[in-house]
């Protein structure tokens, strides 16, 4: 493994005047965290364009009908998750990760390219739906395997005390780039005209997402491998057999924070505008607010979980407070203020914000190395698919049902009670290989 020497410590990271060691650091963060910010910013901008999408990709006499194909295309990346995970992950565990880091950029950055640049239903038919369903496919498989990946090459590439410190730029990267995709699209819609939106400017997200995969790519191609490909590598079936009961108590672990990232950040937008009719800018300028929280957080977060012998101590606190903060913060979202608002999205945001390292680091520590990215790929694509990616139609559907605009409340008090089950369980081990 790649280490640190413990006298060059990693906040000088960001210093101007940085020893070869932190200029190492730095590059593994940028070029760890590039892959996973690019999933996150494709994420953000399709939700935004949706309804765009919809009409020159899938033409319907039913507007609705066409938004729900888009949306369904999209939710198609979320299903092909585990795919990616398995097949990555196997790739990370048994030729090293920047194999696997490599791979994941690249189907990223030709998906997201098919969907900047395919013509629309209306030059080439039905071709044109095929290649985006396509695109989505490739960006789902590399999502996958991205976060595992590139997670566990942050880890092994610090020091054993510093490593919820590395992870939690994972997590930083996804708020920074759900930012970046709000910000571009607040940016469009404010500037272009309908049909300029119609014809071209969709497309111009896409295009700058684009433009990052090279850059990642060329980045992690010359990093240090932090993992040799092991003599005996663990056959998947005695993978799942002898650490099945630690890959589902990690899914259910995930639900507190997958319920919450897709909840408060993605589909936070339409909750305001629909259910509580606030306006789409400040709905949208909230959604920001979370994103820059996510952004900000987690690393200052993880050098204090750092210290703590346990990753649990601070864990628990990140699930237990949401059980009563939660139903206050929808409360104070329905009050319309302006300062209510802000504090209900940062009452939401910083529990997630402030668990994002030590929940990484706990849960590669609990895979032997040879098995850690396939192991945590697992948990982190089914647990994202299973309660991140539905969470938006769920609770949707609940609040047509029960008429009830705190609905969202409860159904994340119900998960964060999930992940309290799972996190008592969940073995530990600190400091392991």
């Amino acid at each position: 493994m790649k280490t640190t020497p413990a006298s060059t410590p990693v906040s000088t990271i960001g210093a101007s005047t940085a020893t070869p060691q932190a200029r190492t650091m730095r590059r593994v963060v940028i070029a760890s965290s590039l892959g996973n910010g690019l999933e996150i910013y494709d994420f953000t901008v399709y939700s935004f364009f949706a309804v765009i999408i919809g009409q020159l990709f899938f033409p319907n006499d039913s507007a609705l009908a066409s938004l729900l194909m888009s949306l369904a295309t999209f939710a198609v990346g979320f299903l092909m998750r585990p795919l990616g995970a398995v097949i990555i992950g196997r790739v990370a565990d048994r030729c090293g990760r920047k194999a696997a880091l490599s791979l994941t950029i690249g189907l990223m950055t030709v998906g997201t390219g098919l969907i900047a640049f395919t013509p629309t239903y209306a030059s080439i038919g039905i071709t044109a739906t095929a290649l985006l369903v396509f695109g989505r496919l490739l960006q789902g498989i590399s999502a996958g395997g991205e976060v595992g990946t590139a997670s566990a090459f942050l880890m092994e590439s610090g020091r054993t005390d510093n490593r919820c410190f590395m992870v939690s730029w994972q997590g930083a990267s996804q708020g920074a780039a759900a930012l970046l995709g709000a910000l571009t699209g607040l940016l469009l819609t404010s500037n272009l005209t309908q049909e300029a939106l119609h014809s071209w400017g969709w497309r111009v997200p896409f295009v700058i997402g684009l433009l990052i995969g090279p850059v990642g790519w060329y980045i992690r191609q010359h990093l240090d491998e932090t993992h040799s490909a092991p003599h005996n590598p663990t056959p998947l079936a005695a993978l799942l057999r002898n650490q099945g009961r630690t890959l589902v108590l990690g899914i259910l672990w995930m639900a507190a924070a997958t319920v919450s990232m897709y909840m408060v950040v993605f589909y936070m937008p339409t909750y305001l505008v629909n259910t509580l009719h606030y306006p789409g800018t400040f709905a949208f300028a909230l959604v920001g607010l979370a994103s820059a929280l996510l952004a900000i957080i987690p690393p200052f977060a993880a050098r204090y979980a750092d210290r703590l012998a346990s990753r649990k101590t601070i864990l628990y606190w990140t699930v237990c407070l949401p059980l009563v903060m939660v139903y206050p913060a929808f409360l104070l979202l329905g009050g319309q203020s302006t300062l209510l608002c802000m504090l209900a999205i940062t009452l939401l945001v910083m529990p997630l914000a402030v668990g994002v390292g030590p929940s990484l680091a706990m849960m590669m520590e609990a895979f032997p190395r040879e098995q850690r990215v396939t192991g945590l790929s697992i948990i982190y694509s089914f647990g994202v698919t299973i309660f991140g990616g539905f969470s938006p139609l769920l609770v949707t559907w609940l609040i047509g049902v029960t008429g009830n605009p705190l609905t969202p409340a409860f159904y994340l008090i119900a998960a964060c009670l999930v992940s309290l089950f799972a996190l008592r369980l969940f073995p530990e081990h600190p400091g392991r290989d």
